[in-house]
């Protein structure tokens, strides 16, 4: 039923630089002479066109009913769909569903489980989560526990997966259910991407980054040490299931990194959002369940919105990639693990910030607006100290947005809520920005 709906709002869009809303424009085809293109843009006619196909995606992503009663004491639960044709899935967000674990159940294709988490879930979660699975029906269960950290996110660690499943004759229909934050989510999917050439696999996030980014949308992968995330594949997810319950135990450090990309969702597709952020960051930092479970969905609504219409990234999707080309360069250069990878995110949608402001391509009030909010939410705006020229722009080289040897960003454009994904910009404006905050300038951080 979507997909004539969703080709439609394609087909509309189709030149590479003409304005659209919330949605980028973007085309199929380009000039392999001209690097492609896709803005948010809140100009022109066919703002209102696209927007409104955009906003029933989104209406009827939102509607999905309840998964069950929720527990007393707890906010109602929440779906969001993900409307992939027949694979379709659906988002749980909402407090104590863990506990709930028919939700979990009703998603398994078969009677096979492999559970993957890591060092610090599983003593807090891993136990309880197995025996409500075992109580919804005759399930053979297994669990694999990973080391932690995104130091680990490589294919000599993944490997422990796949020796699991092999060992415990896990076949075709086996789901792969991955318990954990981003790191876990992105192995684990891989992992079932690869075995057997595709089981099932289910995420149950227990990050804020993981529950508003990393779990939706079917990006799966690990670390290659030239690159972030360069080893991996496109693939979709039977369920989510976000228990807000389990950001209690996260560290203070971790959920702060999270709301980076929430900020993020603001900045390319919603202004309302950004300005709700602003009012709101200091009750996302204290836990509020009603502030978090309004980010959480709303954050869930954008990027199932998108996904729907460029699953595998050939346009408006890499839209979500703002601030990573800078962020990948800064994890890649200071080793993985040593910063947080909405830390380094954070600091690279401040570059690219700078960097659109430069161009002339933004109001500076965005820029301010931008490094008041990340500060407010105890995330760095500038690279680490010590970091070089030569390491930014070695790592990104090698940025899954290079296209024909040339390298596109995700940049500002117009007012807040605008982006664009672009080649097209004098280089020695993006040399000045880099030059700029490797010597740690700090133009733009008081405001210019």
């Amino acid at each position: 039923m979507f997909a004539a709906e969703l080709s439609s709002s394609l087909n509309c869009c189709a030149t590479p630089e003409r304005a659209v809303p919330n949605v980028a424009c973007f085309s199929g085809r380009t000039s392999p002479h001209t690097p492609h293109t896709c803005i948010f843009s809140r100009a022109s006619r066919s703002h209102k066109y696209c927007s409104r196909r955009i906003q029933k995606i989104q209406a009827r992503a939102v509607a999905a009913e309840a998964p069950a009663v929720p527990k007393p004491g707890t906010l109602p639960p929440r779906v969001v769909n993900v409307s992939l044709g027949d694979r379709s899935y659906p988002i749980y967000i909402g407090e104590a569903l863990l506990n709930n674990s028919e939700i979990i159940a009703q998603h398994v294709r078969g009677s096979q489980i492999l559970v993957v988490t890591n060092e610090t879930i599983a003593p807090l979660y891993l136990d309880s989560f197995v025996k409500g699975l075992q109580s919804q029906g005759a399930f053979h269960i297994e669990t694999v526990i990973l080391p932690d950290g995104e130091e680990h996110k490589s294919l000599q660690v993944l490997q422990q997966v796949w020796d699991k499943a092999l060992e415990s004759r896990l076949d075709r229909k086996a789901t792969f259910v991955a318990l954990g934050g981003g790191v876990v989510g992105d192995m684990t999917g891989f992992a079932a991407a690869a075995y057997q050439r595709g089981a099932f696999f289910i995420q149950v996030p227990t990050t804020v980054m993981a529950m508003v980014d990393s779990s939706v949308g079917g990006k799966t992968g690990v670390n290659h040490p030239l690159g972030k995330n360069m080893i991996g594949a496109f693939y979709q997810p039977q369920c989510v299931l976000a228990d807000m319950e389990t950001l209690k135990s996260l560290p203070d450090r971790e959920l702060a990194s999270g709301i980076s990309e929430i900020v993020k969702y603001g900045l390319i597709y919603d202004p309302e959002l950004f300005q709700w952020l602003e009012d709101n960051v200091d009750k996302l930092l204290a836990r509020d369940s009603k502030a978090m479970m309004h980010a959480i969905d709303r954050s869930c609504a954008i990027k199932a919105g998108i996904v729907a219409l460029d699953e595998r990234e050939g346009g408006v999707r890499a839209t979500l990639n703002l601030g990573h080309t800078f962020g990948h360069a800064i994890e890649a250069a200071q080793g993985y693990g040593v910063w947080l990878h909405g830390e380094a995110v954070a600091a690279g949608m401040v570059m690219a910030a700078d960097m659109s402001f430069r161009l002339g391509w933004i109001e500076p009030e965005i820029c301010k607006r931008t490094v008041d909010l990340l500060k407010r939410a105890k995330q760095p705006v500038t690279p680490p100290k010590g970091m070089t020229t030569e390491q930014f722009k070695t790592f990104m080289s090698v940025d899954k947005k290079v296209q024909d040897g040339k390298l596109r960003l995700v940049l500002l454009k117009g007012p807040l809520g605008s982006s664009v994904v672009t080649g097209n910009f004098d280089s020695k404006i993006l040399d000045d920005t880099i030059a700029a905050f490797v010597a740690h300038e700090d133009l733009l951080v008081e405001g210019r």
